[in-house]
């Protein structure tokens, strides 16, 4: 059946016009990023959303959730703004029998210098191979969103240590 890509925006996607760092998300990223790296898996690409993530709300999660839930297949990536993507990964731990994987990028996929090809790469092996859950797959590692952050600072995604 294959594995079903939501896109929501952030940084992934995103387009910048000056010096100035003004932007604007732009089309989805991950047709073209994997049309490039040659990846033969079954994939199919759905936009949801165009936003940074720090202006996903409650609305936006339930709509990602839902469709998430609908989906026919059971792997599912969603490429989403680094922000607040944990926030979005702990709106979805209710749903069942479903191997869902996000994954974003600190710098946008259409520069040259970009995490983004990276991660999504190993996000698609992530989800493939991983049993049922919500898993965050940045900075080479999979994460548990109930015990991960993003520091800022560092620019990465960590486990939290109690």
């Amino acid at each position: 059946m294959g594995v079903r890509i939501f896109t929501t925006g952030g940084t992934i996607d995103k387009v910048y016009f000056d010096a100035k760092s003004s932007y604007q998300v732009g089309d989805p990223q991950i047709g073209e990023l994997l049309a490039e790296a040659n990846v033969t898996v079954p994939y199919a690409v759905t936009p949801l959303l165009r936003k940074d993530s720090l202006e996903i709300g409650a609305a936006d999660r339930a709509l990602i959730a839902e469709r998430v839930a609908a989906a026919a297949e059971s792997q599912v990536l969603i490429t989403h703004g680094t922000d607040t993507m944990i926030d979005t990964a702990r709106a979805l731990l209710g749903i069942e029998g479903k191997t869902v994987v996000l994954v974003g990028a600190m710098q946008p996929a259409r520069l040259r210098v970009s995490d983004a090809f990276f991660n999504i790469g190993f996000a698609l092996a992530a989800v493939q191979l991983l049993p049922p859950g919500i898993y965050v797959a940045m900075n080479g590692r999979v994460f548990n969103p109930l015990t991960t952050c993003k520091n800022v600072a560092e620019s990465r995604f960590e486990q939290v240590v109690d």
